[in-house]
């Protein structure tokens, strides 16, 4: 390519350094005069910068160009010019160093971010403010406008993957983005910047360059969490897809929300979970997927019996099915693609909803569902008596399927919702297959749980609970044994999960049922846990679209008699 002649080269540095600020009438006249002969000379000098390949030979070849791009840079006359900006912005980029290799390319990467922030911001001593200052123009429409032509100019080019038209054997045009990326840091939160942002995180890399600084990814994944970033969802998605620790701390957010909230057992929680983005992400991402899941079972094997996790959990999965089942059957991967660790023969009975299964069958299936559980539950038991014949690597595969057994019931508790419901009503005998499943959902592991002493206080819970809310005005005597049972540490939620069940749920009359539930919830704590149980009670009805309305009524007032605004958090 040939030489920039020198005589053009000092013909327009004079012009920069004459035409400064532009904060004189003539300065302003005479930038305003050359603005077409200008526009020629930068696509002439961004020609020959595509053809460098790194900056410090820009430098070397041209060493007026950083001046030069500076001082225009300062001249808001040239910079609020369309075409003129367009190209004064090709250059700057192409002036970057995605991994700068010495002192010239490090400085020239730290005066482009400092360019780019005084070009946008406010303050005084910017470009807008001088304007302001010498012209009387009014800097805020000068500071919408010129950004509003940077973000528009920058994200037609990235959403074209050509954010220069450098051919792919020089340098990358990923650079190129990653440049765009860095100068969008400070600006992240400006609603302006937000198409821009967008357009950046779903750029699909055409190399194998990683195209998005590290800064960028960061900044971005802190404002949408702060809700200072409003883009669209797919550009959510794609920052996490960018960056699974910004997927890690989105999840571990909404963890947060649900753990400290302190008002009514989160009411909204499934608009919570849905606005999160994670159902939908999960659903469109396999790979997301699974780390959400990871994320919820490291939370649960350390706060186990947490009724909100679990509650959580629930909604979350519930969601994920509503989506995905939304979707394009041609499009989605196979539900054992997102749930690989399970036994697959529990996909279909668990993964199916108490909706879709007529009322009367629920028993039936619910005893599938318990010979499922049994199998492996029994396969583990067999495989310890005899561990010192078998191999190590069996016996934590065993381990892990009880687990994940236990996990995937906790994601689909809304059969061990349906069982706790049939149990208010069904008789001893078909009781059998629902109380092995409301144990084992409380109580999965082997410390003190599982077993036949568990198994009796479920089974003598429910009893008490038939006794109780069949009689019209409860003794004191009727009350003590559930009492007992509920100050357990062992056995509270189990017992309190049948005792909402059966508030709810019986045939007895609403003044019995609220003094059942006054003198035997007294306790804040257990107040908050039986708000949380509730809620979960609420979302199925909701989802099932039942409209008994004696249900509803007296569902809502347990909720709003036992969800005080300044309740403690859920243990």
């Amino acid at each position: 390519m040939a030489v920039i002649p020198e005589l053009q080269v000092t013909f327009w540095m004079d012009k920069a350094v004459t035409w400064g600020q532009a904060t004189s009438l003539s300065a302003r006249l005479d930038t305003t005069k050359h603005l077409n002969s200008l526009r020629s000379f930068l696509q002439q000098l961004l020609e020959k910068l595509q053809s460098m390949s790194s900056t410090a030979e820009a430098m070397k070849n041209l060493p007026f160009v950083g001046q030069f791009l500076g001082r225009l840079c300062w001249n808001p006359y040239v910079t609020a010019d369309g075409e003129s900006s367009r190209l004064l912005l090709q250059c700057v980029w192409h002036l970057y160093s995605v991994n700068p290799q010495n002192a010239v390319e490090r400085r020239a990467n730290e005066w482009i971010q400092n360019l780019l922030y005084h070009l946008t911001s406010e303050e005084e001593g910017s470009v807008g403010h001088a304007l302001e200052k010498h012209s009387g123009s009014l800097n805020q429409h000068y500071y919408s406008e010129t950004l509003k032509k940077m973000v528009a100019l920058l994200t037609e080019e990235v959403s074209m993957n050509c954010i220069s038209s450098t051919p792919f054997t020089e340098r990358c045009s990923c650079n190129r983005l990653r440049a765009v990326s860095v100068a969008c840091v400070p600006l992240v939160t400006c609603p302006l910047v937000a198409p821009l942002t967008g357009a950046l995180l779903k750029h699909q890399v055409s190399c194998g360059c990683s195209h998005l600084s590290e800064e960028f990814i960061e900044a971005v994944s802190t404002a949408w969490l702060s809700k200072k970033l409003v883009i669209e969802d797919l550009a959510v998605i794609a920052l996490w897809c960018h960056s699974l620790s910004s997927l890690e701390r989105a999840v571990l957010s909404l963890l947060e929300s649900v753990l400290s909230d302190q008002g009514s057992v989160m009411q909204s929680l499934e608009k919570t979970v849905t606005d999160s983005l994670l159902p939908k992400a999960s659903a469109l991402h396999c790979h997301l997927s699974l780390l959400v899941n990871d994320v919820f079972r490291n939370v649960l094997m350390t706060m186990e019996e947490n009724l909100a996790v679990r509650s959580l959990i629930q909604v979350f999965t519930a969601c994920f099915l509503q989506i995905r089942t939304d979707q394009n059957p041609e499009e989605r991967p196979p539900l054992k693609a997102f749930f690989p660790h399970v036994p697959q023969s529990l996909l279909t009975p668990l993964l199916t909803t108490p909706s879709e299964v007529p009322k009367q069958a629920w028993l039936q299936h619910l005893c599938w569902i318990r010979e499922l559980v049994q199998e492996i539950l029994c396969e583990r038991n067999g495989e310890e008596e005899g561990k010192e014949k078998e191999e190590e690597e069996k016996s934590r595969r065993q381990r892990r399927a009880v687990f994940e057994t236990w996990f995937l019931l906790v994601q689909c508790g809304h059969w061990v919702d349906a069982a706790a419901e049939l149990l208010v009503s069904v008789g001893s005998e078909e009781s059998e297959p629902l109380l092995f499943l409301l144990t084992f959902y409380h109580h999965p592991t082997n410390r003190g749980h599982q077993n036949t002493q568990q198994t009796m206080v479920a089974r003598e819970a429910w009893s008490h609970l038939r006794i109780l809310f069949l009689t019209h005005t409860p003794p004191p005597e009727k009350l003590s044994p559930v009492q007992e049972l509920l100050s357990s540490m062992f056995s509270t939620n189990l017992v309190l999960h049948l005792l909402l069940n059966f508030a709810v749920f019986s045939q007895a009359s609403a003044s019995s049922v609220s003094e059942v539930i006054q003198k035997l919830l007294m306790e804040a704590g257990m107040r908050r846990k039986a708000a949380w149980i509730l809620s979960s009670v609420q979302h199925r009805l909701n989802r099932a679209d039942l409209l008994d309305a004696r249900v509803h009524s007296r569902l809502k007032t347990l909720q709003d008699s036992l969800a005080p605004a300044n309740a403690p958090g859920c243990t």
